[in-house]
């Protein structure tokens, strides 16, 4: 995910930067809002957050139960945390798209399977707790098969060949399994997330939709950011027929306030009667700030651009705290503790509540309702077909308390007010109900608080007592994965680990009886962001001293091999790591490896691009892969099993096959970080090793492993009924 940044002053784009008008000094008078419900206004699509875009629910997956359901409760429960109303999913697609992968399900173009990955499970639970919530989602990545063969559709940006045919029909197979499998539904859904334009796309994906029972699903378009695509495309609305009809939504990723679209833009959208959403926003601020920037970025966005659904980027962050954006600064929750059962709330859940716990998808817009407080902040005012009304205040720019009157105008309930507010102090807290006399209300506001004024109730802080302590991930750990003897009940994902490149799959292990973990993606994705190698971490970033050893079984020409020490794993766009790693190839040749992951965040694009970073780390320097010894292993042939590990003792860094020692060096780069496991890649192709019997454990330890790993208490599959 890239960082939010102040656009400059755009040519072609219709958008403008720091159009927020700067905030008077607090008046003596009393600031007067009518409220009105017989003006009309534009119709709420909902607040939400957005899942995905990186492996962001790896570690929720894992979670035993209460703490599991405890979690989605805080996130989707209506009335209860941040109740959220419009959840926007990642298609997962092989390839990194942020923090990690998530595993598609066609890997290959004769490969079909609905039960792989968390985010079926995920939507249905959410579902499942709010049957009113819009359900959006776009791909990052693709598959690698895509575009090889059949129709590829002109494209403005954007990479290789997602835009074609098979992609468009890769979309209508990932609907049909959410609906036949699951039972749910798409609301929308976006051509492609932040890579570019493609009208002849657009105009094929929308035939598609309509042709295969999915009318009813809208298509929005094109989710770019900031670069010329951004809003490009919608002066070509207007002369295009046939892209006009095949866009139902015009929608990008804006971040308020810095961002505004042009009045220009938004009369556009209205004569062509579209809706504007924003599919991707960011606040990325951590404790109150997040709250209260939450909450003025919903304002914002319809008070400056009108924008009507607002999603933010991400929600759960189910991720490991080394990996980047892990969440204390960008999620509502954060659930990187699954063996302890621990979870923490970020104070930004209470902004999503002021909105999700007082509105609800399909209300509108009270027309003048909303707009800017005399004193600093901003009010968005929203009705439902019933005649209730909620108000959301942010004073995040006012110095002083200031007072407003709220007059209560035809078509809206005339009853007492609930109030509730945040501040820096106290979050989310039930204050005084506001009488109506006179038809009119009226508040005092201080400073830097967050307000939500209503005439609905049923409102609550939702919690659950006794949240488990922290815990360190469980050390010595060996994982000989036969405990997942059926494997679709597991989305075919272990616990624990996460996939940051590629797609790790529970398998049957060939030449030995039982189950294994294998690379499953046979060749490179059309990957959101540059990939280097296919590899999946696991651990602790605080381990120092370790040894980690797995067996590893390769095909003809493949190559594969362990990791240690990982302490970094790409900087959100791009997958190059910090730490260790040893490889084995099937022809016998052993290399221990350092790689110096890049820091900076260039944003590459296109194969040469890619290929030409992937040469640039083969070189001794900051950022590159340094060798740091290789052997040729006698008797190593495709089809065989052989035990690698790596012990890290200290400097001494020392290598083992089949438990003789290969290889030993001194290195001090890096002094702590996870394990891991790796598939060698050899341009577009990539291998696909099978891995058992994972161990990691200290130093010295006798050659005996540690237990396997066992169910903890109340963990239960993502899917137990399937056989």
């Amino acid at each position: 995910m890239r960082k939010p940044k102040i656009v400059a002053a755009l040519m072609l784009v219709p958008l403008v930067a720091n159009a927020r008008a700067q905030a008077p000094a607090a008046e003596t008078s009393i600031q007067t809002v009518q409220l009105s419900a017989d003006r009309g206004g534009k119709v709420f699509e909902g607040i939400g957050i957005v899942e995905g875009g990186g492996g962001t629910g790896v570690l929720l997956k894992d979670y035993p139960e209460p703490q599991r359901s405890h979690i989605l409760d805080l996130m989707f429960k209506p009335k209860f945390g941040a109740s959220i109303s419009a959840l926007l999913v990642e298609i997962p697609g092989d390839g990194n798209s942020t923090q990690g992968s998530m595993p598609s399900h066609m890997h290959s173009r004769d490969d079909l399977n609905y039960r792989r990955g968390y985010m079926w499970w995920e939507m249905r639970e959410a579902v499942r707790r709010n049957p009113r919530l819009s359900l959006d989602g776009t791909a990052w990545s693709g598959p690698g098969w895509l575009g090889i063969s059949g129709t590829v559709f002109e494209q403005n940006g954007g990479d290789r060949n997602f835009f074609s045919q098979d992609t468009i029909d890769y979309y209508i197979k990932w609907l049909r399994g959410l609906r036949e499998v699951y039972g749910l539904k798409f609301d929308a859904i976006g051509n492609r997330n932040e890579k570019g334009v493609s009208y002849g796309f657009a105009k094929a994906f929308r035939k598609s939709l309509d042709a295969n029972g999915f009318g009813n699903v809208r298509l929005h378009g094109f989710d770019n950011w900031d670069d010329q695509w951004q809003f490009a495309f919608v002066p070509d609305l207007h002369t295009d027929p046939e892209l006009r009809n095949s866009i139902d939504i015009l929608s990008a990723h804006i971040n308020a306030p810095e961002e505004v679209l042009s009045a220009d833009l938004q009369a556009s959208a209205a004569k062509l009667g579209k809706p504007i959403w924003n599919t991707e926003a960011h606040v990325y601020k951590a404790g109150f700030d997040g709250l209260i920037g939450t909450v003025e970025s919903f304002n914002e966005n319809y008070i400056r651009s009108g924008v009507t659904k607002i999603v933010n980027w991400y929600g759960i962050a189910g991720v490991y705290p080394m990996e980047p954006y892990s969440g204390e600064k960008e999620a509502a929750i954060r659930a990187a503790w699954p063996w302890s059962g621990h979870y923490s709330i970020n104070p930004a859940l209470w902004g999503y509540a002021h909105y999700g716990q007082f509105t609800e998808r399909g209300w509108t817009y009270a027309k003048g309702g909303s707009g800017d407080l005399a004193g600093g902040g901003t009010y968005v005012t929203l009705k439902s077909p019933r005649r209730d009304f909620s108000i959301i205040i942010e004073t995040k720019d006012a110095k002083t308390a200031q007072t407003v009157r709220f007059a209560v105008g035809p078509g809206l309930a005339r009853k007492a007010l609930a109030v509730w507010k945040s501040d820096r102090a106290n979050q989310f807290i039930r204050q005084a109900d506001l009488p109506l006399r006179n038809g009119q209300v009226t508040v005092t506001l201080d400073p830097d608080s967050v307000y939500s004024l209503t005439t609905t109730r049923g409102q609550r802080k939702g919690n659950f007592a006794a949240v488990p302590s922290k815990a360190a991930f469980p050390f010595p750990y060996r994982e000989d994965f036969e405990r997942y003897a059926k494997p679709q009940q597991w989305g075919y994902l272990p616990r624990y680990f996460a996939d940051i490149a590629d797609v790790f799959e529970i398998a049957r292990c060939p030449a030995r009886v039982g189950m294994c973990l294998r690379q499953a993606v046979p060749i490179l994705p059309i990957s959101w962001a540059p990939e280097w190698k296919p590899y999946t971490i696991i651990g602790d970033d605080q381990w120092r001293d370790y040894e980690v050893a797995a067996d590893v079984h390769l095909g003809p020409g493949e190559g594969g091999g362990i990791m240690g020490r990982i302490n970094h794993v790409g900087t959100g766009y791009g997958t190059i790591p910090k730490g260790y790693f040893l490889q084995l190839d099937s022809a016998g040749l052993l290399e221990l490896v350092v790689v110096r992951g890049r820091e900076d965040k260039k944003a590459l694009t296109g194969d040469a691009e890619q290929q030409a970073l992937i040469r640039a780390q083969n070189d001794a320097s900051a950022g590159g892969e340094k060798l740091l010894g290789s052997t040729k292993v006698a008797g190593v042939t495709p089809g065989q099993w052989h035990r690698l590990g790596l012990r890290f003792d200290g400097n001494t860094i020392t290598a083992f096959v089949d438990g003789r020692t290969a290889l030993s060096v001194q290195d001090s780069l890096y002094a702590s970080g996870m394990a891991g496991l790796l598939a060698a890649r050899d341009g577009d192709r990539l291998s696909t090793p099978f891995f058992d019997e994972v161990v990691i454990k200290p130093v010295g330890r006798p050659d005996s492993a540690p237990a396997a790993a066992s169910a903890i208490a109340r963990e239960k599959p993502l899917y137990p009924g399937v056989h």
